[in-house]
């Protein structure tokens, strides 16, 4: 019984069979709020007498036609497929289904804003959904074109990947009133997963990209009627439009499709996903309330990522989804490439060496790493694959890919790809191809190294002095950490040399050399630094230019960490945390030098991605990292200095707000919760600081897992806020109630309650683990994880899953006097469940590494207490 999976071979198979040429599907959106009717009329050429199966999940199957001849559903409908025997040359399947509107971001969702009682539905289909909405064979390489005729109610929106047409009166299904049906013209040939439908009561603002050969594409901006207020559509759209320029001009390339929509919408899963010609994106990146700047810059990042994929993904799409990474690294690296050329964020490439490469790391650091170029054996495989690996390692990859080739070659090379495999599909070789034609490049060793082999190496400075400090010898060492897969690879690095002037509030590190060389094999000899004096800190891989795990020399390490806050910028101060935290990561530096080295940093940092990875680093010390005993210990003083630079902090500026919101979580004395009680409730002012409705939220919730406030205060606040946003944080804060009762009700609502909206379970589950003040809450449910895994596995669909299994586990309890040892919970399961799906295994084996991992790190710290 396949289930809902479909393994890479059943894909090859059918895709020898048939191949698609046209899908019209009509779809009747008024029949209630359960179901929707779907109607989808296939046609496709087959080898005469074969046989196949096309994909469907319904309730309801009310008929199967193929080539005119009527089939009974009750045998020929199971499992999610339909089987058809017997194919002609040329085929016609018609499907008649009732299908299910979804609540957890995936196939057709349905959702009602509290804030008006509006109601409004978006398509996710990537990866396998599309067969949720209408008959369909679920893979990427049967492309066709796609006819949408959709019926729905009249004071709705309908929008596609063809431009919305005129709409013709009609009525609803259910009787409740008038409605209207949008035919819209048939698509270019597209993968199912990148077809769209939009509707409900969406407003916006529509404007026209216009090319340098006059050619014009209609944009269109929009999201729900009670955010409309707040939608900077002007911005959106100038990005949009500087974005498409940008693009046309380095691909050489044309946009491939009639017109680009974009649509915010609620509860959504991802960033956004890449529609052809309708991008849906999550509604909170439309900004009720004051974002962080960080915030603000992943958004454009994701607009430009989103589309970057009109021509890496939707017009070329990978032929299986083992060259998923080439969608995802691709986009991730244009993307941000566009940011730092394009935006008033020129400093992208810190934010990605903080942000994205750190979550890449992580990644490549799990027992379950995988080379970028995965190998895809089912859906399953595929759906746990949108990792940092697939996304920011790819993309760091591709970096060094374009200084291998060079970036004119890189950029003619993807030209030519767009060219050979327009509206159609391709894989790795067929790029590398072009990247090796336009090069003179063999590019074999280096795609098996980079992309076919998983792991990331480790590279250290050694250095020889003589008694006066100057270098007699200098050299990167290269090594591949225990337990890591990976092999010697080659690098582009450079070693950056910085110098200390001046002392106290003068004191400047600033670079005073570069040296830039290749590393290859596991000792490169640096002899043009022999004969120089030292510099207080040699920074290798500065200016980040290669993959790796940096170590720098003893010396260079603690000058660095001892004068952290003497950086005069941002990116060499961020690679030298960066080190610093890897070495906590695996128990050889303590987390407590990290901290208070991260506290000092937050004194000048001004990046304000730098100051989100510095607070969420601090986060995980003081919730993790860090022995309980030492926790309690460092905790008040970190929020006091937390305090104490939000207030010296500049007025209203974006390093305060981020500052203010850590101070709420992490605030523990009488004298700090105060404080936060005091800005809640307007007792308390920083100048420049608007307590708006988001950052109220944050005090709240803050004040109620310290055990300050209750139920009373939610019940108020969510009074107040009337929208989705506001009933989604009101569950957080319930889940954030710090006693036993309160946590055992939670865990029974997110097991039992299959029907909890996704994007609400992803708030309660962050309530429920947030409990650093009060870390033995959590005791109970060790156990209790265990005892739910295949209970959860089994009721769920994936995405709701590994949401859970996810969520549900915390690290918290780790070194917890008297507390079940949690590794050893996980080891047992993983132990008796030998048999269990592979995805399910690599989510409970990943919280596994993490638990070991947080281990390794108080081991470190406890250590350095002795």
């Amino acid at each position: 019984m396949p289930g809902q999976n479909l393994t890479r071979l059943e894909a090859a198979e059918r895709s020898a069979t048939v191949r698609t040429q046209s899908y019209d599907v009509v779809l009747d959106l008024t029949r209630g709020e359960t179901v929707f009717g779907s109607t989808t009329t296939a046609r496709f050429t087959a080898a005469p007498g074969s046989s196949t199966f096309i994909d469907l999940v319904a309730p309801t199957v009310h008929s199967i036609t193929l080539n005119g001849l009527p089939l009974d559903p009750a045998e020929v409908y199971e499992d999610s497929r339909i089987a058809l025997k017997d194919l002609a040359a040329d085929n016609e399947l018609v499907v008649t289904a009732d299908c299910a509107y979804m609540h957890t971001g995936e196939g057709l969702h349905r959702f009602t804003d509290p804030a008006d009682g509006e109601t409004y539905l978006y398509s996710q289909f990537e990866v396998p959904d599309s067969r949720r909405v209408f008959a369909v064979f679920e893979q990427p390489d049967l492309k066709a074109s796609f006819t949408f005729t959709v019926t729905a109610p009249s004071s709705w929106t309908v929008l596609s990947n063809s431009p919305a047409p005129e709409p013709t009166p009609t009525e609803t299904s259910d009787g409740s009133g008038d409605a209207h049906t949008f035919v819209f013209a048939p698509t270019e040939p597209m993968s199912s997963y990148v077809t769209a439908i939009v509707a409900g009561p969406y407003v916006g603002v529509t404007d026209e990209y216009v090319a340098e050969d006059g050619r014009t594409v209609p944009l269109g901006v929009y999201c729900r009627r009670s955010l409309v207020e707040h939608m900077d559509s002007a911005e959106i759209l100038d990005l949009t439009k500087r974005g498409f320029s940008y693009y046309e001009d380095l691909f050489a390339t044309p946009y491939a499709f009639t017109k680009y929509d974009q649509i915010f919408v609620p509860e959504f899963n991802a960033g956004a996903m890449e529609n052809a010609g309708c991008v849906t994106h999550r509604d909170d990146y439309i900004f009720r309330s004051r974002p962080v700047e960080a915030r603000v810059e992943r958004r454009a990042v994701t607009i430009l990522h989103e589309l970057a994929h009109m021509w890496f993904g939707d017009m070329v799409t990978m032929t299986w989804w083992n060259d998923l990474w080439l969608n995802e690294s691709f986009a991730e690296y244009t993307s941000t490439l566009a940011t730092a050329e394009i935006t008033r964020w020129n400093q992208a490439w810190t934010t990605f060496q903080t942000l994205e490469k750190g979550w890449a790391y992580n990644q490549d650091q799990l027992s379950s790493t995988h080379p970028v170029a995965a190998e895809i054996n089912d859906l399953h495989d595929v759906e746990v694959n949108f990792d940092g690996i697939t996304y920011a390692k790819g993309a760091s990859v591709l970096a060094a890919l374009v200084g291998y080739v060079g970036r004119d070659n890189f950029f003619a090379g993807i030209q030519r790809y767009l060219a050979a495999h327009a509206y159609a599909n391709a894989e790795l070789s067929d790029l590398l191809r072009e990247l090796e034609a336009v090069s003179g490049r063999d590019l074999s060793t280096w795609t098996r190294l980079w992309l076919q082999e998983a792991g990331v190496t480790t590279l250290r400075t050694q250095l020889g002095t003589d008694a006066d400090g100057v270098i007699t010898q200098a050299a990167v060492l290269q090594e591949v950490p225990a337990e890591s897969p990976a092999s010697l690879r080659p690098h582009r690095v450079a070693i950056g040399c910085y110098s200390l002037t001046g002392r106290g509030a003068e004191a400047r590190l600033e670079r005073t050399d570069r040296i830039e060389l290749d590393v290859d094999g596991d000792l490169t000899e640096v002899p043009e630094m022999v004969g120089s004096g030292r510099t207080d800190v040699m920074i290798l891989n500065d200016d980040d230019l290669t993959y790796a795990k940096v170590r720098l020399d003893e010396d260079s390490l603690s000058f660095g960490l001892e004068h952290i806050e003497s950086f005069t910028e941002s990116l060499p101060r961020s690679i030298v945390l960066a080190s610093a935290w890897d070495m906590v990561r695996d128990g050889e530096l303590a987390a407590s030098r990290f901290l208070d080295a991260a506290l000092r940093a937050l004194g000048v940092e001004e990046h304000s991605s730098v100051i989100q990875g510095l607070l969420g680093r601090i986060t995980t010390c003081l919730s993790g990292f860090l022995p309980p005993a030492v926790r309690r210990d460092l905790a008040p003083g970190t929020a006091d200095r937390l305090l104490e630079l939000a207030r010296t902090a500049q007025a209203g500026s974006d390093k305060q707000l981020q500052l203010v919101r850590a101070l709420a979580a992490h605030a523990v004395t009488d004298e700090q919760l105060d404080v936060v009680a005091g800005l809640l409730e307007g007792g308390e002012t920083l100048g420049g600081l608007d307590i708006d409705q988001d950052l109220r939220w944050d005090l709240l919730i803050g004040l109620v897992a310290a055990g300050r406030f209750g139920e009373e205060q939610i019940r108020a606040e969510e009074a107040r806020d009337r929208t989705t946003t506001g009933r989604e944080r009101a569950a957080e804060a319930r889940a954030s109630i710090p006693t036993p009762e309160a946590k055992q009700a939670t865990w029974r609502a997110l097991v039992d309650d299959a029907s909890m909206p996704n994007e609400t379970q992803v708030r309660v589950l962050r309530g429920l683990t947030n409990v650093e003040r009060h870390p033995e809450l959590l005791v109970p449910f060790v156990g209790a994880y265990v005892e739910a895994i295949d209970s959860v596995w089994s009721s769920r669909t994936f995405h709701m899953a590994e949401n859970l299994l996810t969520g549900l586990w915390s690290c918290a309890t780790v070194g917890l006097e008297g507390a079940a040892d949690p590794a050893a919970a996980l080891t047992g399961w993983l132990e008796s469940h030998t048999q269990a799906p592979t995805a399910l295994r690599r989510i409970v084996r990943e919280n596994l590494d993490d638990t070991l991992r947080v281990a390794r790190a108080q081991a470190a710290e406890s250590t350095n207490h002795q």
